[in-house]
């Protein structure tokens, strides 16, 4: 982290400039961009004055420009994670921030337990599934309760912290979640694409809140979702976003409430099964196997859930 020394004046990239005193310019300190001190300052977190406070103290005791506001009590061991989180391209919110549903846990929890199991499914499916060219996968489930949907959602939130292009695809065309998780519009999707009514890049929505994320909504509930996705144009549609993204994640319905996701599978060739813990049962993962190897699809593999 690269502070400036509280005896010298210099000026901001952006021009701003930290002073004690509006009759004293010349004795006013700056921090550089992309330091803690001038993150802080942008998100609001200290004042010019603070900065000040905190420039004298880090001067005198040698101390870093993050321990040594963390003394002066003018912020957080989580304001520090934060500024961290952004200097490294690994962007997370705050509560309250985005309005996403607290179960995006990888987006508010990044350093929390739960999110390691995320990225330790991200190391695997990287090992066994996309890295030998593969770029499109299926994520199914039994149960409408079982939560694949927040599931993948955090799933590519993690996978686009890695730093692939990765796209997250509302496949549900009865019951799609993904707007309302990322807070998108819903108006045009995948259903408007395969119907040939909307261009495909013309209706994926880029996540700003997140590195390399974009989704495709489901877009208006047809009243033949199965054979929109049985279409030959479904495979075109896989080949046009492959040349566009390393990673795509398709979020597909209940096994339960039809056979949607077998023919998203039987197009991605692969699938990863998800279960929920006290909710699934042995039978119905039997009956999803037996159905998946059936279409040909390839299972990459279960995962097991309880949030």
């Amino acid at each position: 982290m690269s502070i400036a020394d509280s005896s010298e004046t210099k000026k901001l990239s952006d021009s701003r400039s930290i002073s004690t005193s509006t009759s004293s310019s010349s004795s006013s300190s700056s921090v550089r961009k992309f330091s803690i001190g001038h993150i802080l300052l942008d998100m609001g977190k200290i004042t010019p004055v603070e900065a000040e406070r905190i420039l004298r103290l880090q001067k005198e005791s040698g101390l870093r420009f993050g321990d040594a506001a963390l003394k002066l009590g003018l912020i957080t061991e989580a304001d520090i994670q934060l500024v961290l989180a952004q200097q490294f391209d690994y962007p997370y919110l705050l509560p309250g921030q985005g309005n996403h549903p607290p179960e995006l846990v990888v987006a508010y929890q990044p350093f929390g337990a739960q999110v390691e199991v995320f990225r330790a499914v991200r190391s695997q499916l990287m090992l066994r599934w996309f890295t030998s060219g593969r770029k499109a996968l299926a994520l199914v489930s039994y149960d409408p309760s079982d939560g694949v949907s927040l599931f993948a959602a955090n799933l590519a939130v993690v996978f686009s912290q890695l730093g692939e292009r990765t796209l997250l695809i509302d496949a549900n065309l009865r019951c799609p979640h993904q707007h309302e998780i990322f807070n998108i519009k819903n108006k045009q999707g995948l259903s408007d694409v395969l119907a040939d009514r909307a261009n495909i890049f013309e209706v994926i929505s880029r996540i700003e809140s997140f590195v390399d994320l974009s989704v495709l909504p489901a877009g208006t509930l047809p009243p033949n979702p199965l054979e929109l996705l049985n279409r030959a144009s479904f495979d075109e549609l896989n080949e046009q976003l492959a040349n566009q993204f390393d990673v795509i994640l398709y979020d597909t319905l209940a096994f339960s409430s039809g056979s949607d996701a077998i023919a998203i599978a039987t197009h991605t060739e692969g699938a990863l099964i998800v279960t929920h813990k006290n909710n699934t049962r042995v039978n119905d993962i039997n009956v999803m196997n037996e159905q998946l190897k059936y279409s040909g699809a390839e299972i990459v593999g279960s995962i097991l859930i309880d949030f």
